[in-house]
């Protein structure tokens, strides 16, 4: 059994669903593009891992987006075996060649490939990521690259999705209809906790990596606009020096905080702020675990996973005053803990791992026949 993901170089959700996959598959090896440990969970160091030549690159292992042109062919090359694959892809892992059966799970069609918009710049203070040279190569190789993607995806004796909006996606770029499995938040409550040194109680929670399709930059405006709020925002990613240079005072910027701190941030929160487009976002179901409301942009995965007016609040403009107008009502809003939790649980673990298992098994019982 082997389970393959992009790069293994960051702290995220797609992240975090390999770790629920590998709980799921004891034993399994995890086959992927690059493996930094310092920049992931920690929990990857006592798994098999296997990796594509580019890892001996350094600048391309801490940073895989550098080596952009590399990577489709880094998984055309990358030896795998096992009965069957598990392939947890946001962008290239799904271009695995091998002849073994496999269950594709998307989290997102490739961004910087189908929305370089989003990829490359970002809206008030979102910034650039790529910028100029995601736009290059979307226009001077796209066309070959989504001739190759799609031909990757059908590859796939299985498709499934994070969520509807991605089902979406799929439909449109593929003309495959995926099942819809939500993930499993990795990070719940019930676990230990630990204050962050110089934060108090009733502070408003962001948990984004620093990319402009998070839309971080919004909450600095924000902030500006409510001085008397303090905002927390826990990420890292390219923007990080523009963010830490331009916040303002009520703003703490923590690029990286143990699970212990972010249990703390999450139950003592007034609220999670979910400014980003998220194909399906495991924050607002880790902070209504904790019982949390999530104030969020009305779009793409948040319309799946938060209850509007019951686990939060939505806003429909991505601009300051509208998120602002929306966190003055979550203040007069009145939330149940325990239906927030409730709903939390809707999402567990168990649920997503029984499917995968179930999915695996057809797979390799077609292959036999």
């Amino acid at each position: 059994m082997g389970i393959v993901h992009d790069y293994l170089t960051q702290r995220g959700g797609a992240e975090r669903v390999v770790l629920t996959l590998a709980q799921g598959f004891p034993g399994a090896k995890i086959y992927t593009s690059c493996f930094e440990p310092s920049g992931t969970y920690e929990e990857f160091a006592s798994l098999d891992v296997t990796t594509s030549a580019i890892n001996r690159i350094g600048p391309i292992r801490r940073d895989p987006r550098r080596g952009i042109l590399l990577l489709a062919p880094a998984f055309a090359t990358l030896p795998v075996s096992g009965d069957a694959l598990i392939v947890s892809s946001s962008a290239w892992a799904h271009g695995i060649r091998s002849e073994i059966p496999r269950v594709v799970y998307c989290h997102s069609p490739a961004r910087w490939l189908h929305q370089p918009e989003r990829y490359s710049t970002g809206s008030a203070g979102g910034g650039r990521s790529l910028g100029l040279a995601a736009r290059v190569l979307s226009v001077s190789i796209g066309p070959s690259m989504r001739r190759w993607d799609r031909k990757a995806m059908k590859a796939a004796d299985r498709l499934v999705v994070n969520s509807t909006a991605v089902a979406r996606q799929v439909a449109e770029l593929y003309d495959i209809e995926a099942e819809v499995l939500p993930p499993a938040p990795a990070l719940i409550s019930g676990g230990a906790e630990q204050p962050v040194v110089g934060l108090d109680e009733g502070f408003w929670l962001t948990v984004a990596r620093l990319l402009p399709y998070k839309n971080v930059g919004m909450i600095l405006d924000v902030a500006r606009a409510r001085p008397q709020d303090q905002f927390v925002i826990v990420g890292d990613g390219p923007l990080r020096e523009q963010i830490s240079r331009t916040a303002p005072s009520n703003v703490m910027l923590l690029p990286e905080a143990t699970d212990d701190e972010l249990r703390w941030m999450y139950r003592t929160a007034r609220g999670l702020v979910a400014p980003a487009f998220e194909d399906f976002g495991l924050t607002p179901i880790e902070a209504a675990s904790f019982g949390t409301p999530t104030i969020a942009l009305r779009a793409l995965g948040h319309l799946d996973t938060i209850i509007d007016g019951t686990t939060g609040l939505f806003f429909d403009e991505l601009d300051a005053p509208a998120i602002s107008a929306a966190l003055d009502d979550a203040g007069t809003t009145t939330f149940d803990p325990a239906i927030l939790q409730a709903h939390a649980d809707r999402f567990g673990a168990e649920r997503f791992i029984n499917r995968m298992q179930e999915l695996v098994r057809e797979v390799v019982s077609s292959a036999r026949r």
